[in-house]
């Protein structure tokens, strides 16, 4: 480009590619695969050839993730902003699809995408959907009454062929299961501080369960549901 300096040239014609790839609907990542090297309840750094990739998840799918330093596999979506690069990762293909609905719909960034996917399966936000539920959605941080009537609306024709199965919330986990009870309830916490609630909710409602022989994400979606129930 004439008249501009090698740096900010390259730094136009990068800005320029970028463009290009979102106005035409193209995702430049959308899948990775390599070594988890850090693993927190919303933030994953992962290790591919080298390149250390962070991850934003819902903390759900970072539960049910391998260990640190085994190799993992995340289907991703990419956000090209002004002032950052942002790469969100989820477990499935599904998952994945769900979040990109989510963040269509008017209000529903893709901050607020993850808190939703994080306090609520596919499933369960299927079965919201399709039994007007409004009242379990305002029950997550950042959901309010309009956002959550517009998400039931929106995601109405959306979801309806989505399969509802029977609530599985005891189900079994594919989750390593932490045998220190002290470590499960911290991770608990975390995750749930990390979503959006306040510390003494977090600890109130995790310290309510028996959590002897739980996992961390066991102990999660129990806490998640006794606070959506109150």
């Amino acid at each position: 480009m004439r008249g501009l300096p090698p740096a900010a040239e390259e730094e136009f014609v990068e800005t320029v590619f970028y463009l290009i790839f979102i106005l035409k609907g193209f995702s430049l990542i959308g899948r990775i695969r390599g070594k988890l090297i850090d693993k927190q309840p919303a933030l994953l750094l992962v290790d591919v050839q080298g390149l250390g990739y962070e991850v934003e998840v819902p903390f759900s799918a970072a539960f049910a993730l391998s260990e640190v330093n085994q190799e993992i596999v995340l289907h991703t979506h990419f956000v090209v902003r002004e002032d950052a690069q942002l790469l969100y990762g989820f477990a499935t293909i599904k998952d994945r699809d769900l979040f990109r609905l989510l963040i269509k719909i008017n209000g529903v960034g893709p901050k607020l995408g993850l808190t939703i996917l994080s306090g609520l399966d596919s499933a369960q936000l299927a079965r919201c959907v399709r039994d007007d539920d409004s009242s379990t959605l305002v029950k997550l941080p950042g959901v309010g009454k309009k956002t959550a009537e517009r998400l039931v609306i929106e995601l109405r024709d959306k979801l309806k062929d989505w399969s509802v199965p029977e609530d599985d919330l005891l189900a079994p986990e594919s989750s390593v299961l932490v045998n220190a009870e002290s470590k499960v309830i911290e991770d608990a916490e975390s995750a749930l501080i990390a979503l959006g609630y306040k510390p003494q909710e977090a600890s109130r409602a995790v310290n309510a369960i028996e959590t002897d022989g739980l996992s961390s994400q066991q102990v999660i979606r129990l806490a998640l549901k006794s606070m959506m129930k109150g």
